[in-house]
């Protein structure tokens, strides 16, 4: 079931806006998340639209979960953080994903709850395209 109202579901320049595809996942898709102050921050978005997590069954639970922890170690391998902080929102997009925020001691907001969109670094196509290939290396 998809929305076309929803960024995750109707893709195409609402998604764009804020996020980049890496690749599809078992029941989500992989996306990095366009504002880079956490290096490696991503999205995993469940594939239909689902508000809630239960609204899964234990079944499809399970295997979002696994792409979490998929994405989670790619993330991992590639950019090595010392922390990785798992948000899950969707006051206004009700769309059931997970934001992967990797946390570094010396870096941007350790010690405290990451903001959703700083805005403070974006970076150039191609090291958006260094980051994709580096996660998708890892996957």
């Amino acid at each position: 079931m998809k929305d076309p109202n929803c960024s995750y579901c109707a893709r195409g320049a609402l998604v764009d806006a804020f996020a980049i595809p890496i690749c599809e996942l078992n029941v989500s898709t992989l996306y990095l998340f366009r504002e880079q102050s956490h290096p490696g921050r991503c999205i995993v978005a469940y594939k239909d639209h689902v508000s809630e997590i239960v609204d899964l069954t234990k079944e499809e639970r399970d295997l979002f979960f696994d792409d979490v922890e998929r994405a989670a170690k790619a993330i991992h391998a590639a950019f090595h953080p010392d922390k990785l902080n798992y948000g899950a929102y969707g006051d206004t997009g009700c769309h059931l994903h997970f934001h992967l925020v990797p946390k570094y001691k010396d870096g941007y907001e350790w010690g405290g709850t990451f903001q959703m969109n700083p805005g403070e670094t974006l970076l150039t196509d191609e090291e958006y395209a260094g980051m994709v290939e580096k996660i998708k290396a890892c996957l």
